[in-house]
């Protein structure tokens, strides 16, 4: 007898204690156009059967595996490695409990990487979706793009900042035996640090247009309801630099210090030329303020006039 073949894309949906947020991304689900797929649930320490009633009561549980994970013993990227290490697809993406898809978003991303086979994930013109809680439902309060005018994918402008977030990034499973898993000693930012190994390696396509993920905000929110960029910030900045560091570190080693040494005494040499041209600036600014301003005009009307002279004739 055949074994069945494996589903195309392997959705992880990580959640913890957010049932209401967890029953909207499994709705997201079973509304997309492209129907290969299969999804697990991570539940990263929170309440079990709360995530198994959602589940059951999604309409599409018999598609859906769950794993629990006990209290303390997961973590972001644990529940990430978790759910990617579960699924068969050859495809995956992360859909955290609390963002969305347009209908066209597996449809639209397997199709470009069906097309690109050299390409090795595949970024979506996303949008921020910010939402408050208004009479015990979240609503929708604006939106703003997500890097408006973005056009493509690139190691140069990562190394920056991340421009990808997780719901808008369909890639290849196979990645991970290359470039390694999700890191676990990292509390935040493991999306990025990912998307840098495989940059390095790799290129990453990008889909303009109209958005097909929506990321979705709650700057004011804390606690369990939170995103973790507002509620763990402070990690997130402190992860940014582990990662930064790690990877000078790595440079270091393979070719010594000479470079960073020299672009670190450039900074200060650029840094120092760049506050000695706004001192000269706000001096200039000043001079023009008091040069114009009509009472100081009056005051050197009123000043007595030397003549020169030391004495009278």
């Amino acid at each position: 007898m055949l074994e069945a073949m494996s589903p195309r894309v392997g959705i992880v949906v990580r959640t913890k204690d957010r049932p209401d947020f967890l029953a909207r991304a499994l709705a997201d689900v079973a509304a997309q156009a492209f129907p290969d797929w299969e999804a697990v649930v991570v539940n990263d320490g929170g309440d079990p059967e709360r995530v198994d009633r959602v589940v059951a009561g999604s309409g599409i549980g018999d598609r859906v595996a769950v794993v629990h994970i006990a209290p303390g013993e997961g973590g972001r990227c644990v529940a990430a490695n978790t759910g990617v290490r579960a699924v068969r697809a050859d495809l995956v993406v992360l859909h955290d409990d609390d963002d969305r898809w347009d209908p066209r978003f597996l449809r639209e991303t397997v199709a470009w990487l069906d097309a690109r086979p050299e390409d090795a994930a595949v970024a979506t013109a996303t949008t921020i979706v910010y939402e408050e809680l208004r009479g015990g439902r979240w609503t929708e309060t604006s939106r703003v793009p997500f890097w408006a005018g973005m056009t493509g994918v690139s190691l140069a402008e990562m190394l920056s900042i991340n421009r990808m977030v997780p719901i808008g990034v369909l890639y290849r499973r196979s990645l991970h035996d290359e470039v390694g898993w999700y890191d676990e000693t990292l509390d935040a930012v493991e999306d990025w640090d990912l998307y840098l190994r495989i940059l390095c390696r790799h290129p990453v396509g990008f889909i303009g247009g109209e958005p097909l993920a929506y990321w979705s905000q709650r700057p004011s929110v804390r606690g369990a309801d939170a995103n973790s960029m507002f509620e763990i910030a402070d990690r997130h900045e402190r992860d940014d630099a582990r990662v930064r560091d790690r990877a000078l570190r790595e440079w270091v080693e393979a070719n010594g210090p000479g470079l960073p040494l020299y672009l670190a005494s450039a900074e200060k040499r650029i840094l120092r030329e760049v506050e000695r041209m706004l001192d000269e600036q706000r001096a200039r600014i000043v001079a023009e303020i008091y040069d114009r301003h009509p009472l100081w005009r009056r005051v050197r009307r009123l000043r007595p006039r030397r003549s020169g002279r030391t004495g009278t004739a």
